[in-house]
């Protein structure tokens, strides 16, 4: 398998995979929205606030990640959110998506990124190193239908404090409908 950070030479690939496995694993309307916010992520982020991962083998795209900045106004901290994540449903299983999240992560450490944050399944990100935040230390950027699932990985060994200020996200992640 083999990793890679060229995002848009694979735009298509790349938004097919997030429409097809959520569309497989959720529904197809769920599908639609997954494949079209991958869509704009890739298509309106600035690259300073984007950075994709995806994994390969023998020419077949495996997995996908996606990480947007997160800022909060009056914090220095560089805060990453991992989101989208997706692995092709006929390659899940086989650990992909854990070693996709690592290698993701580990370039995100390299940059010297403080924290990355994911809103998702406790269980599933718990083995790659996510913990539940409470929304007082990491707030979140719109209310959170299920806080539980609000989680965090600090990358550089200091302790999580407080961020301050208000989170802001994405121009396509501003939307409280996908929170």
């Amino acid at each position: 398998m083999n990793f890679s950070t060229d995002y848009e030479t694979h735009a298509n690939a790349i938004t097919d995979l997030f429409a097809s496995t959520f569309a497989a694993s959720e529904s197809a309307e769920e599908g639609a929205v997954v494949g079209a916010l991958a869509r704009r992520l890739i298509t309106e982020t600035p690259a300073k606030d984007l950075r994709v991962v995806t994994a390969w083998a023998d020419g077949t795209l495996l997995g996908n990640i996606i990480f947007t900045r997160l800022t909060y106004a009056n914090d220095p901290r560089t805060v990453f959110m991992m989101a989208p994540v997706a692995v092709s449903t006929a390659h899940q299983g086989k650990g992909i998506g854990q070693r996709l999240i690592a290698h993701g992560l580990d370039l995100l450490r390299q940059e010297g990124v403080d924290i990355a944050v994911t809103y998702g399944d406790p269980a599933f990100y718990g083995r790659v190193g996510f913990k539940p935040v409470s929304k007082a230390d990491l707030p979140a950027p719109q209310p959170l239908q299920q806080p539980h699932g609000w989680i965090a990985q600090i990358l550089t060994g200091v302790p999580l404090t407080p961020l301050r200020g208000p989170a802001r996200c994405v121009a396509a992640f501003d939307d409280p409908a996908l929170w």
